[in-house]
């Protein structure tokens, strides 16, 4: 036993010691971020961290956006998408003021519009009549199934043409998912009568969009891990070059953390950062009672709704296959009042938007099943879904060595008043850079969007750009939403 023991430590004293900022020589392939904003919301760019987490942040409540409180819209309307249209901004949803079967003929799509994505106003539109009445805000009438899961978005492919400015996809398992074309959002027309997507369950929001980074048209949509409305509800995707001829299906995959049912997606391209997708998905748990249904009842629901309870989730991708669940805490809790508790409430509508210089807001659905549902607006700072923390002890993170264009270090952060971050530049190796080490970074205290970094005083990186470098974040009581290398002409 004392041979066996004193074997074990000499293997262990043999091992070499490397400190937190030491690295081998070929311990990291490059990578290549260009001039492109990086969000910390996943392990992308992170190497080592240490008295730092990875830090989810908290939704703030605005208010309420839009009451769903015609007659032809009601306490089922659902599967809302948001989009900004240079200065307008354009929300569609489904309008049905009874429950029945997916894709029935009761079945609207609904529109409103904004100014500044705060206050919203439902046009009238004159363009089908609903109860009577064209003086509505209705945009497809008597398009069963194609109304139940409209999803719109607007094209960003360079070459789409004008009358192809904004395109949707829409419909059921048994219809299969159908594509719409339009060139003002809201007059509408069928691409083809045929439909493009086949393989699927389509129970859900099924949304598409044009991929800058993957070249491609992308969409995301409702499958059954073990088919046939069986097992989990997940997420599976699709490609084409043309919105017309998709690749066949590819299931999701999620890593390690345990699935859970996932009723919609919401994957959006993230618009300060378009290699980035953002998800804001719906967390199902079927099952999970809060209310029971002399409650649901009497907030004027019908009892069905009233076994099960969801919230709101944030993943995102890259592209390609796989979601990151960096963070299997919810993202939007629920809340206060027992009418949030219903099942299928607090989905999240599709879609982001900037709606200040330092605002974006996103959009969740509350009440679902109720006389009194309406869309709530939650704002975050921008780029802010998460960060790097450092709390008031301090600590560190070293970013994995990559490449880079531009000629300054921007960030978006926030520190305390006692607070602080400081950036070390350093070679693939973690030795510092002569002029851009931590004993000549110039602290930063404050809170902002967008802030250069600086060395005595000295922002120019464009000499580091043709080596592969590493950044070590110093930080106190701080945290760091985001970091870009970009263009700047003047010190």
């Amino acid at each position: 036993m004392q041979r066996f023991i004193l074997t074990i430590v000499l293997l262990l004293i043999s091992i070499p010691f490397q400190p937190f900022n030491s690295f081998g020589a070929g311990e990291s392939a490059v990578l290549d971020i260009s001039d492109h904003r990086e969000l910390f919301v996943d392990q992308y760019l992170i190497d080592q961290m240490r008295g730092t987490e990875l830090r989810l942040q908290k939704p703030i409540p605005a208010g309420v956006a839009l009451r769903f409180d015609n007659a032809w819209e009601g306490r089922y309307c659902g599967y809302v998408t948001v989009l900004k249209d240079e200065e307008i901004y354009k929300m569609y949803y489904r309008g049905l003021p009874t429950a029945g079967k997916d894709g029935s003929d009761i079945e609207t799509t609904c529109y409103a519009q904004s100014e500044d994505g705060v206050t919203w106003n439902k046009p009238n539109l004159g363009l089908f009549e609903v109860e009577g009445s064209k003086n509505n805000n209705v945009i497809l009438r008597n398009m069963a199934p194609y109304s139940h899961n409209f999803s719109p978005f607007l094209d960003a492919k360079p070459d789409a043409p004008n009358e192809e400015r904004f395109k949707a996809l829409g419909g059921t398992g048994a219809s299969g998912l159908v594509p719409f074309i339009s060139a003002d959002g809201i007059r509408w027309r069928k691409l083809r009568e045929e439909p493009v997507i086949t393989q699927g369950a389509f129970d859900s929001q099924n949304v598409s969009f044009w991929s800058q980074s993957e070249n491609c048209y992308v969409c995301y949509f409702r499958t059954w891990t073990k088919g046939e409305y069986k097992g989990l509800r997940t997420i599976s995707r699709t490609t084409s070059q043309n919105f017309t001829d998709w690749t066949d299906p590819v299931e999701m995959n999620f890593g390690e953390p345990l699935q859970e049912h996932l009723y919609t997606n919401q994957t959006f391209p993230y618009f300060r950062a378009p290699h980035i997708y953002i998800a804001i998905a719906a967390r199902f748990m079927p099952g999970r009672r809060v209310l029971t249904p002399e409650q649901f009842k009497a907030f004027g629901g019908e009892a069905t709704y009233s076994g099960d309870c969801s919230d709101t989730v944030l993943m995102t991708t890259r592209g390609g296959d796989h979601y990151d669940r960096t963070f299997m805490e919810s993202f939007v809790r629920p809340g206060l009042g027992l009418q949030n508790w219903s099942s299928r409430t607090n989905y999240c509508a599709y879609g982001l938007v900037p709606t200040g210089e330092e605002e974006i807001s996103f959009y969740i659905q509350r009440d679902y099943g109720q006389p009194t549902q309406y869309l709530e607006r939650l704002t975050l700072r921008v780029d802010g879904f998460a960060s790097i923390h450092a709390g008031y002890d301090g600590g560190e993170l070293i970013t994995k060595p990559f490449r880079f264009t531009g000629d300054a270090l921007d960030i978006n952060y926030s520190t305390s008043a006692a607070g602080s971050v400081q950036i070390e530049i350093q070679d693939r190796h973690g030795n510092p850079i002569p002029g851009f080490a931590l004993s000549q970074a110039d602290e930063m205290i404050g809170d902002q969007i967008e802030r250069i970094v600086s060395w005595g005083g000295k922002f120019d990186v464009s000499a580091l750009a043709v080596q592969p470098i590493r950044l070590r974040f110093v930080m106190k009581d701080a945290d760091i939403f985001s970091v870009q290398f970009k263009a700047k002409t003047s010190n």
